[in-house]
């Protein structure tokens, strides 16, 4: 990098906290409709004084997108994916400060959102204007789509990309991403698991009865119980029939990727994280890997009866749960949802219903293709170091099979985002590291510059 730019970098670092201090006042919190379009306006205004043409884009139902174009000196396209909700802040109590207040407190910062996924656009944010600063233009083009979604599933992605899919053709595409691992290397992930969010409920009886009549009346919890016992054994395996018959086994690029992501002393930091002794079926090293490549059914939640301090000796109605599946390459939530139906009609629960919340597919970018290659390049070229690649991440990007059935588009996440594994998203105190800013901003600028070199 040259001087200009590395003084620019150094303002804009200084820049990032009064940024993302503004950003996150914003309560965007999708799930309950807050503050959304102040929100979005306020997004717009940040790519417009950072140079951007921009517009907002709007779809039935959804909140609105928020779209920038940016013109740099050469013909490359690169286009950038973020989104500005958040989770909700609950529980509140949990919070060790207010959730919408960027806090400092032993060189973390912390608030609702930082880290997912406010402060990557920031980071973004500064590492254009300090290009800009200091060279006038970037050397790519930028295209910059910006959701307030995502955190419901970007239910209305598809609308957006059938009816504005040109606006969105690049050369290349960044979703959203994480930061560098603790070795130091930075990260590509290339593909995301799919997923089925249902809801079951169940009611036996008009009303609550007194528990002292449970040897004649029947009980909503336990038939619900029943009924999602019935979808998965012991040692995970799930028993909906015809549940894999579309799985994709991992190639052997992928399982090499994950024989070299094999890191012992991370695993050891997850566990003390998470307080456990061994991980789910006692996996560990390639084999742990490996699991993101099997599909999952989650408990997500379960509600039925009396869950309040002290002592109610009830009999419940009604019960209710949430699940989410986590579905891999080749498997279809909508196939799944209707085999899912299929198995609790067949199991003798007709009495339960189940109800589609959200879903998103499972996709994959090769990893021989020319873009990935590329970010690999760049990544290693400014780490020093091999980047871990990730062929398949636990998590869901709803929008990604949008983007691939109606744009023709499929793209990765790579560092760039001043988080780690411990920054605890969605969970109270959400937090990125200080000391992980300074980096994040100058990948990025390393990045858009390399991209622009070829």
């Amino acid at each position: 990098m040259n001087e200009n730019l590395t003084k620019e970098l150094g303002i804009q670092t200084q820049n990032f906290r009064a940024l993302i201090e503004q950003y996150c006042l914003f309560e965007s919190v999708a799930a309950q409709n807050r503050m959304m379009p102040e929100t979005a306006n306020w997004v717009e205004k940040l790519l417009k004084d950072t140079g951007f043409e921009t517009r907002q884009i709007e779809v039935d139902g959804a909140p609105n997108y928020v779209y920038g174009y940016l013109k740099g000196r050469g013909d490359f396209t690169l286009l950038l994916y973020n989104h500005y909700d958040v989770q909700p802040e609950a529980p509140i109590e949990l919070w060790e400060s207010p959730p919408f207040e960027a806090t400092e407190r032993d060189g973390l910062l912390i608030a609702r959102g930082i880290c997912d996924n406010k402060a990557e656009l920031i980071a973004r944010i500064c590492a254009i204007q300090a290009i800009t600063a200091a060279n006038g233009k970037l050397p790519i083009n930028i295209k910059w789509i910006i959701e307030g979604e995502e955190e419901i599933g970007s239910q209305h992605f598809d609308a957006l990309t059938r009816a504005h899919g040109d606006l969105l053709k690049a050369d290349g595409t960044l979703w959203e991403g994480g930061g560098f691992n603790e070795k130091g290397q930075a990260a590509l992930a290339l593909g995301f698991r799919g997923m089925l969010y249902v809801e079951y409920s169940v009611e036996l009886m008009k009303q609550d009865a007194h528990s002292g009549n449970a040897h004649m009346l029947p009980s909503a919890a336990w038939r619900l119980l029943k009924a999602v016992s019935s979808i998965k054994d012991e040692s995970g395996k799930i028993l909906i029939p015809g549940f894999y018959d579309d799985v994709r086994l991992p190639t052997e690029a992928e399982k090499q990727a994950m024989r070299d992501n094999v890191d012992l002393e991370m695993e050891e930091k997850y566990r003390a994280m998470y307080g456990i002794e061994s991980f789910l079926n006692n996996k560990s090293g390639y084999e742990l890997k490996m699991a993101v490549f099997e599909p999952t059914a989650n408990i997500a939640g379960f509600l039925s009866g009396y869950v309040e301090a002290g002592v109610k000796t009830v009999l419940p109605a009604k019960a209710m749960a949430k699940m989410d599946f986590r579905l891999v390459p080749e498997q279809d939530p909508d196939d799944i949802f209707e085999k899912l139906k299929s198995h609790l009609k067949s199991q003798g629960f007709e009495d339960v219903q189940v109800k589609k919340l959200g879903g998103g597919d499972p996709v994959v970018t090769p990893i021989e293709g020319a873009f990935a290659q590329r970010m690999q390049k760049i990544c290693k070229d400014f780490t020093g170091q091999e980047p871990e690649i990730n062929p398949l991440v636990g998590g869901t990007l709803p929008l990604l099979g949008a983007m691939k059935k109606n744009v023709g588009i499929l793209g990765l996440s790579t560092s760039g985002n001043p988080s780690y594994y411990g920054s605890g998203a969605h969970a109270p105190n959400e937090h990125i590291r200080l000391s992980d800013i300074p980096r994040a901003i100058q990948f990025n600028a390393f990045m858009f510059t390399e991209l622009g070199n070829a």
